[in-house]
């Protein structure tokens, strides 16, 4: 949000996954040439249902980074001017076909009917979104932290879980170390994770 403006109101302070716990049952799949451009296509579906509501639109997650397996979900970040004002962007988000999957603090996450596409929504400036960023652009210029995420969701995803929550929450570890790394590289060359060219 613009440092001039105050939300409309506050924020939800519960934690709602509509529908409750879901099991996790796929599987990683090669890097698939395809996921850029099933990217593009929400994008412009997403720009056309918020217009000047959406502030950034990014591709994040595993399916962003060329090489790496994933499973075939395709997960994107949404900027919003305020998180806050969920009658800017959620109820466009809703007609545009997308289906509730979250409220929580400073997040909410829209997803196709069919799973195949997430779409996380922040407030612009929050440091979830320069999180996401730092760790795609460290995986898509590091192959040797690629290879070690990969790894360890190849070996997470040997076990049965029970809510997707709980699988993501197992590669927090690792995460957080890659994280550490890129801005470790950061600092050393002064630069920071940038967006993507629209």
């Amino acid at each position: 949000m613009s440092p001039n403006r105050t939300p409309r109101r506050p924020d939800v302070t519960d934690v709602d996954i509509v529908g409750g716990p879901e099991r996790l049952e796929l599987q990683l799949h090669e890097y698939d040439e395809r996921w850029p451009a099933i990217f593009r296509q929400h994008r412009e579906r997403i720009r056309g249902a918020l217009g000047q509501a959406a502030v950034g639109v990014e591709h994040i997650g595993s399916t962003a980074v060329p090489g790496l397996a994933a499973k075939p979900i395709v997960d994107i970040v949404v900027s919003v001017d305020d998180i806050t004002a969920e009658e800017d962007y959620l109820a466009p988000l809703l007609e545009a076909g997308y289906l509730l999957r979250v409220r929580e603090p400073r997040h909410r996450l829209v997803r196709t009917p069919a799973r195949d596409v997430h779409v996380h929504v922040y407030e612009q400036g929050d440091p979830a979104v320069e999180e996401y960023l730092l760790l795609r652009d460290r995986l898509r210029s590091q192959p040797a932290d690629r290879a070690l995420y990969e790894e360890t969701k190849r070996a997470l995803l040997e076990r049965r879980w029970d809510d997707m929550n709980d699988y993501a929450e197992a590669k927090t570890e690792v995460i957080a170390g890659i994280r550490a790394r890129a801005r470790a590289a950061s600092r050393e060359t002064g630069s920071a994770a940038t967006p993507s060219p629209r």
